[in-house]
């Protein structure tokens, strides 16, 4: 095959099967795990049980400090912040300063409720901006849930953006 351009093909006529894993089980079907069952047993309680790591995790309710989810609170701080990192598409300021979002709520049990906006109804990100918003704040530390309602009354205007998109805009 020293001619570039030219495929080599060659036929066989058998293949060695890979080797299967193989796994011992006791009496009642359970795998056996043979380091395990050589190393002492430090506690035989709970020999037969099975994890349950996911029904801990449920379980947990969110604790909020009183006015963590207050304007100045931590956990609403978090989510401006959060909200500060989502910049619209077409103006390069974030969705924050450009006067998009009209309220952040967060209730005692820790679920957001943000009230937005967008430019415009026609605007490009107009069904994936809510979508982004939601998946933003709920990955904020001691989020429970979050909501986005998108609404169209007030209309955006200019008016509403912060000085400092104003300033970033050159309309200052």
């Amino acid at each position: 095959m020293n001619e570039p351009g030219k495929i080599e093909v060659e036929e066989v006529s058998a293949v060695p099967s890979a080797p299967r894993a193989r796994v011992e089980v006791d009496e009642r079907g359970q795998p056996v795990d043979r380091e395990a069952a050589a190393a002492p047993a430090a506690d035989t309680a709970d020999a037969g049980r099975k994890p349950d790591y996911l029904d801990g995790f449920l379980a947990q309710k969110p604790n909020l400090a009183p006015g963590a989810g207050e304007p100045g609170g931590d956990l609403y701080e978090g989510v401006i912040d959060a909200l500060k990192e989502i910049y619209d598409p077409e103006i390069p300021v974030n969705i924050y300063e450009l006067g998009l979002i009209y309220g952040v709520d967060i209730t005692q049990d820790a679920h957001v409720a943000v009230t937005m906006t967008l430019t415009t109804p026609h605007c490009p990100v107009a069904e994936s901006m809510p979508g982004e918003v939601e998946l933003r704040v709920g990955a904020v530390p001691g989020v429970g849930s979050a909501e986005v309602n998108l609404i169209w009354d007030p209309p955006w205007d200019p008016a509403k953006m912060s000085d400092e998109a104003k300033l970033e805009l050159g309309m200052l």
